[in-house]
């Protein structure tokens, strides 16, 4: 049974393996623009991208306020 790209690209980003799932997403969105799908698919994995950096900042800083921050956010997840 083949899977389509769209299916292996979720499952990708669900195992954390976002490098190919952007690869596949984008191959999705060559042949078809407009592909809501793999268009979310792409936003949730650059939101979660810029996130992390966010809090990587808070973690190399020596603000006391920020390492709180990055502390509630260990935390949370």
């Amino acid at each position: 049974m083949q899977m389509n790209n769209l299916t292996k690209a979720l499952i990708y980003e669900s195992q954390g393996l976002t490098q190919d799932a952007v690869l596949l997403y984008k191959d999705i969105l060559k042949a078809d623009p407009n592909n809501k799908e793999a268009l979310l698919g792409l936003k949730r994995l650059a939101s979660a991208k810029k996130n992390y950096s966010d809090k990587l900042e808070l973690f190399y800083s020596t603000d006391k306020n920020d390492i709180d921050k990055f502390k509630r956010w260990l935390v949370d997840i």
